[in-house]
């Protein structure tokens, strides 16, 4: 499989199956369209405004590449991975309540539809002792403090890191902690705990005043940004080169996200990640199929802005143009992505497990209870097994090694099916792949 595409001005190839990817001219992407229609006829002579010289030239280049193995190579052969009950990864929902109300929020407000509590030590603790016991023989292991808010039960964060670090040498695991913040309520305490344990810290902004206030208010239905704000910048200045994202969320009002990515860099962040918001099609923030050309260019305007502001001293990463051309994940990761349900879970305040944070708080999807021991393993092999190899949708997608199948929740929330991808987000991911091979070429990395 292979696939052509013009982005930033630019034409390129990819090769699915290798990764090959060469930056090619108007001619040649003409070529190799035709050779994907029909892949045994012979192209010949002049057509379109070209020369036969040109044309046979061109041929030529593209055969040589074929027959190097660079260019329509024959689809892999997978080994779909194994259930082997081997978890790697804890979402830790520490917290069912927060600070702030945010339209979109899929955990209703902070609660996951139920009782607005926080997790106890004792719950942590023994999510800690879940995770070092079902990781068998893997010494490096994630744990992330989401919500909710976690900053509402801060006592507890610290106390977790403290405990799992107790354990580190004992077991010999090394644990990787991150934690997601609306950092509302942010301390410089809570700062230099960060900066001294979290490997990650993730900051919700939405890009500009109004954009943001027009969706985040606070429990009591006051405007946010302006505190956040203040309390990000401040995170920023003592974090370093610490690993950190603002991490926003556009929607159906504000579909200029190019400008809110641009916004957040002026105010001095220089790791940022926008995410399109997953809402049923009634609600009024919801994107839907007929916003998807206005957003595709929305992409590329941000590359061709994002390319020249790399030049100066308003670099900055945008989360999903970072892609690994010349690596990139292991074959298992590429088949199977997050892990949800699988190599990953969540754990709730009350000890319930969970394939991943969104599902937190349906019946349907508890796996067990790192309180009372519990852990049917029905669902994780479920989960294991959905993957490209049983996605027919996805197997035929040129972006599959990219997303590896895309969100499962997406795909039970919006399409009733783990196996079935949602395919708004499908086709905004195409558009971010193609951009962050574009931007590779244009800064000579390819």
């Amino acid at each position: 499989m292979v696939h052509t595409f013009r982005c930033l001005n630019r034409f390129f190839a990819l090769d699915v199956e290798s990764g090959s990817v060469f930056e090619i001219d108007e001619l040649t992407k003409e070529l190799i369209d035709l050779k994907i229609k029909a892949p045994l006829n012979k192209i010949e002579g002049a057509f379109s405004c070209y020369s036969a010289d040109d044309v046979a030239e061109a041929n030529e280049e593209i055969q040589s590449l074929i027959d190097k193995g660079l260019l329509f190579t024959s689809e892999a052969s997978h080994n779909p991975p194994c259930y082997n009950g081997v978890v790697k990864a804890l979402c830790l929902n520490i917290s069912h309540n927060c600070s702030l109300r945010c339209e979109y929020c899929f955990a209703d407000g902070g609660s996951y539809s139920t009782e607005r509590l926080n997790m106890s030590k004792e719950v942590a603790f023994a999510a800690i002792d879940f995770l070092i016991s079902k990781s068998g023989t893997r010494r490096n292991l994630e744990v992330d403090f989401f919500g909710g808010e976690p900053l509402l039960n801060m006592d507890v964060v610290k106390a977790t890191v403290e405990y799992a670090r107790s354990k580190e040498k004992e077991y010999n695991k090394n644990f990787r902690f991150t934690i997601t913040t609306n950092a509302y309520m942010l301390s410089d305490e809570d700062i230099d705990f960060f900066n001294k344990e979290m490997y990650n810290v993730v900051l919700s902004i939405d890009g500009r005043k109004d954009v943001h206030n027009c969706v985040r208010k606070t429990a009591r239905g006051e405007d946010s940004f302006d505190i956040i704000l203040q309390n990000a910048l401040r995170f920023r200045a003592k974090r370093g080169d610490g690993q950190y994202y603002i991490r926003g969320t556009f929607t159906a009002l504000n579909k200029d996200f190019a400008t809110d990515a641009l916004y957040l860099n002026d105010c001095g962040f220089d790791q940022i990640s926008l995410e399109p918001v997953v809402l049923p099609d009634t609600h009024r923030l919801a994107i839907k199929e007929s916003d998807v050309p206005e957003l595709v260019e929305q992409y590329e305007i941000l590359a061709k802005e994002y390319i020249e502001r790399r030049k100066t001293d308003k670099w900055f990463n945008f989360f999903h143009f970072m892609i690994d051309i010349s690596g990139g994940p292991c074959e298992s990761k590429r088949l199977v992505g997050c892990g949800a349900g699988n190599e990953y879970l969540c754990v709730s305040p009350d000890g319930s497990i969970y394939p991943c944070h969104q599902f937190d708080g349906k019946p349907d999807y508890k796996i067990g209870s790192v309180l009372t021991g519990e852990f049917c393993d029905k669902l994780p092999k479920k989960f294991a097994c959905a993957n490209l190899t049983t996605k027919p949708e996805c197997l035929k997608c040129w972006a599959k090694y990219y997303c590896s199948g895309g969100c499962a929740a997406n795909s039970v929330n919006f399409c009733g099916d783990i196996n079935v991808p949602y395919t708004i987000t499908c086709e905004l991911m195409k558009k971010r792949v193609e951009c962050a091979i574009a931007i590779k070429a244009i800064e000579g990395i390819l």
